[in-house]
């Protein structure tokens, strides 16, 4: 005889519909089989999280993530398994640019997060005197760690001074965690390059060189870094949404957590009317003061770490210019933090996609621009109305292109508190929260506070919390072997 199939009347509860929960909710429908039952639980109106298709002057885009990285396996892997492979698109071959210093230069290719791996990577990017501190950077005393961690900017500017941490590794640390080099750790951010110096090169410019790949044959196909669904990334959360066929409650804060004898007891809805819900196990999937709030009484050291994470806030200004409005030859614009119009005026965006450029499935009617607004410690740019963050953003654009056309659409939309800050120490506070939820049976978390804030990574942490929880549910009811 085979092995016993899953046993009927499992209730699971996933909390937090973002792209990690949705996953985790994908996952224990695999491990726990058809008849068990997932309630997965969302306090806003929509499912999806930071994954969000607007239609923008007729178009599906994103107005979020509006990439995966394709080079890690978990975002790739799960595309194809749930069929949507077909729609997998790829960016152009047009290259990303940099404002710093006044002047717009390509990204440098040899290089890691911006820390540079060559002289010759950053020769276009800085200035002499800048080029010097490069190529003597080897010849200073050799970087020890011993295990500790400490601040990107900190560490690139007493190596390399200020310039590589301001016109390079600042705006690129900036698109991914609306954050600043200065407060951002090394070991979350940049692990390769940690794991490096660990072993033992006392250098920043040989350590980055170690942890580059090798550059591909001068015709050889060069595999896609990132990866995109070309109706828009709101259809792998439709179609996450119809392969686990969970309970849906949109709506419905969880105000507490309570362990019980048998399984756990979530409250539910308004504290005037709440509602309850008895479940086998949980998965947290939600932003850390939630999870610290949810976890204060049933794992307090959890929560006590989880209150570490600080978040930063941003906005999405998405541009539908006339068709026929003529993009720069690149795939958008990072901006160094301090970079002015010519006239002194400080810029407002942090980032500018030129999506039709970008992606080939876009580079039809309405020109497609994105502008990123946000790092983290900036509040009042973020207070400003929709129309006047439309207004700033679009005289930005007037400065970097020199587009002025009207748009015939616009989008603002806002993502208050939605990226976790990896600073100093962010590994020694993941390594708190999980050993100190692990202690607790038939309870996981996931997340973009844990191991990454990209899609991939968001997903590997929904998978591993749905085994956890799935292993809980499935040997406490199973009778055991012999």
């Amino acid at each position: 005889m085979g092995a016993p199939g899953p046993v009927s009347g499992h209730h699971v509860a996933v909390v937090g519909g973002g792209i990690s929960g949705l996953a985790a909710a994908h996952r224990l429908r695999r491990l726990l089989g058809p008849t068990a039952r997932i309630t997965l639980l969302e306090q806003s109106d929509r499912l999806g999280g930071k994954l969000r298709t607007a239609e923008v002057g007729g178009v599906a885009y994103d107005v979020g993530a509006e990439a995966f990285l394709h080079r890690r396996p978990e975002a790739a892997e799960l595309v194809a398994e749930l069929g949507l492979g077909p729609a997998v698109a790829h960016p152009t071959a047009v290259s990303a640019s940099i404002r710093a210093g006044g002047e717009v230069r390509s990204v440098p290719a040899h290089t890691l997060l911006g820390v540079p791996a060559s002289v010759e990577a950053v020769r276009h990017v800085l200035s002499a005197e800048g080029l010097r501190r490069v190529a003597a950077e080897p010849g200073l005393p050799p970087i020890e760690l011993a295990g500790a961690d400490v601040a990107v900017g900190a560490l690139l500017r007493e190596r390399f001074g200020p310039e590589v941490a301001d016109r390079l590794v600042g705006p690129l640390l900036g698109g991914v965690y609306a954050g600043r080099a200065d407060s951002l750790g090394l070991r979350a951010t940049m692990p390769r390059l940690a794991g490096a110096l660990d072993s033992g090169i006392g250098s920043l410019l040989a350590a980055a060189a170690t942890t580059m790949p090798a550059p591909p044959q001068p015709r050889g196909p060069r595999p896609p870094v990132f990866g995109t669904l070309t109706g828009g990334l709101s259809a792998l959360v439709d179609r996450l949404v119809a392969v686990a066929a969970p309970e849906v409650r949109l709506g419905l804060p969880v105000r507490g957590l309570l362990r019980r004898a048998r399984g756990w007891r979530l409250e539910i809805g308004s504290a005037a009317d709440p509602a309850h819900l008895d479940v086998d196990g949980v998965v947290l999937a939600v932003p850390a003061p939630a999870a610290r709030r949810l976890l204060a009484d049933v794992a307090p050291a959890a929560a006590k770490e989880y209150a570490k994470v600080e978040l930063a806030s941003m906005a999405v200004v998405a541009l539908a210019l006339p068709p026929g409005t003529r993009l720069p030859e690149r795939s958008g614009v990072l901006l160094a933090e301090g970079e002015r119009h010519a006239d002194g005026t400080p810029f407002t965006a942090k980032a500018f996609t030129f999506s039709s450029r970008k992606w080939a499935h876009l580079d039809r009617g309405p020109v497609l621009v994105r502008g990123s607004v946000g790092r983290f410690g900036e509040v009042a740019v973020l207070q400003r109305d929709d129309a006047e963050l439309v207004a700033a953003v679009r005289a930005d654009l007037a400065e970097l292109t020199g587009i002025t056309a009207a748009p015939v659409d616009v989008a603002v939309t806002r993502w208050g508190g939605g990226l976790p800050q990896y600073g100093v120490g962010h590994l020694d506070v993941v390594r708190g929260i999980e050993q100190a939820v692990a202690d607790v049976p038939g309870l996981a978390v996931a997340g973009a506070t844990l191991h990454g804030v990209g899609i991939p990574a968001c997903i590997a942490t929904g998978d591993a919390a749905a085994a956890g929880v799935a292993a809980h549910v499935l040997g406490r009811v199973r009778p055991a072997a012999g």
